[in-house]
């Protein structure tokens, strides 16, 4: 079920509050959200891991350790460029920390964060409920 309009556009304002005020943490989880694989890193890393099964073959053939353990070594590279992480950012311009402000057409009616206003929110159901 895809979200409403109005979800949609609350859950863009919640990203972009989370990419300016927590850079950070975004830095160092945001890897695993973005989750684009990059085409030329898979294949390269198949190829590479490809190669290390036939050279760990050959040194299996040839009787010769050192060419089994670069064979191994070889693999579990291919392995490890297949599945990395891409080098370019698949994070739209709009949601990078330090950007610029979002385009007109998203901008929420206020200029106050989203946290703010569900701050302001819980304090006028709490100031309210005990008058």
């Amino acid at each position: 079920m895809p979200l409403s309009e109005q979800e949609q556009r609350l859950l863009d304002e919640m990203e972009r509050s989370l990419y300016q005020n927590d850079a950070d943490f975004v830095a160092s989880v945001g890897g695993a959200a973005r989750g684009r694989m990059s085409y030329t890193s898979l294949v390269s890393g198949i190829l590479l891991a490809v190669g290390g099964v036939v050279v760990l073959v050959a040194g299996v053939v040839f009787r010769q350790p050192f060419i089994g353990v670069l064979g191994f070594a070889l693999m579990f590279a291919g392995v490890l460029v297949a599945i990395g992480s891409p080098r370019k950012s698949s994070t739209p311009h709009h949601l990078r920390p330090g950007s610029g402000p979002a385009p007109a057409g998203r901008r929420s009616k206020s200029s106050s964060s989203f946290m703010d206003r569900l701050n302001e929110r819980w304090d006028k159901r709490q100031g309210g409920g005990l008058r």
